[in-house]
């Protein structure tokens, strides 16, 4: 071929302009969810664990419940909270590096979260609801994400 045949310039070598990003992980605002969902998570493990040590450290900083069939002792529940958002901050930092087992380690702790907040709503109702929206914005996400085709 001579030198006037050959294609230059930005789609030379076949690739569509402007360059696309790699499928990878299904469209862009499902990967986008995927990353909104870690920092999510990153961000209520800390809340979590911060929510645990109030619970722990003094009784009365949540309101008494005595009819509730679900009752639990404050400390024990602060133990939970603070074991839960520790495993779920882990599993954040772990979906935003992009690791296989944090995808399937945050759906489960999503759902785990989400049944500890229902558990919780007679102590923090409103705070327990905002919870429960965000676990089922990150299981979606998670659950939506595709893999690429091999």
């Amino acid at each position: 071929m001579s030198q006037a045949a050959q294609p230059t310039g930005p789609n030379a070598s076949g690739d569509s302009w402007p360059p696309r990003r790699a499928a990878a992980h299904g469209g862009g605002w499902v990967t986008g969810g995927v990353a909104f969902a870690g920092v999510l998570m990153l961000c209520g493990g800390v809340l979590a664990i911060f929510q645990g040590i109030a619970a722990v450290a003094d009784d009365i900083v949540y309101a008494r419940v005595d009819t509730y069939v679900y009752r639990l002792d404050l400390t024990g529940w602060g133990v939970i909270h603070i074991i839960l958002g520790a495993l779920v901050l882990m599993t954040g930092i772990g979906l935003l590096m992009d690791m296989a087992w944090a995808r399937i380690a945050g759906l489960f702790l999503a759902a785990l979260s989400l049944i500890a907040q229902f558990l919780f709503l007679p102590y923090q109702p409103i705070w327990s609801l905002v919870v429960m929206a965000i676990d089922v914005f990150v299981i979606w996400a998670l659950a939506s994400r595709q893999e690429a085709a091999s």
